[in-house]
């Protein structure tokens, strides 16, 4: 079984991890009052979906 034989270096291992990122969430507007809410919950100002 392949085993590494030295420790991967701090360095290494993050240009490993560059594409790890984490994508935000687009908020879209409200179709009732118009404002700013994540899509598939409750609008916090009027209370519509």
């Amino acid at each position: 079984m392949a085993v590494p034989k030295r420790r991967v270096s701090h360095a290494r291992a993050a240009k490993r991890r560059t594409h790890y990122n984490i994508t935000l969430k687009t908020p879209v507007k409200c179709a009732s009052c118009g404002a700013y809410k994540l899509t598939h919950h409750t609008c916090p100002s009027c209370g519509e979906k």
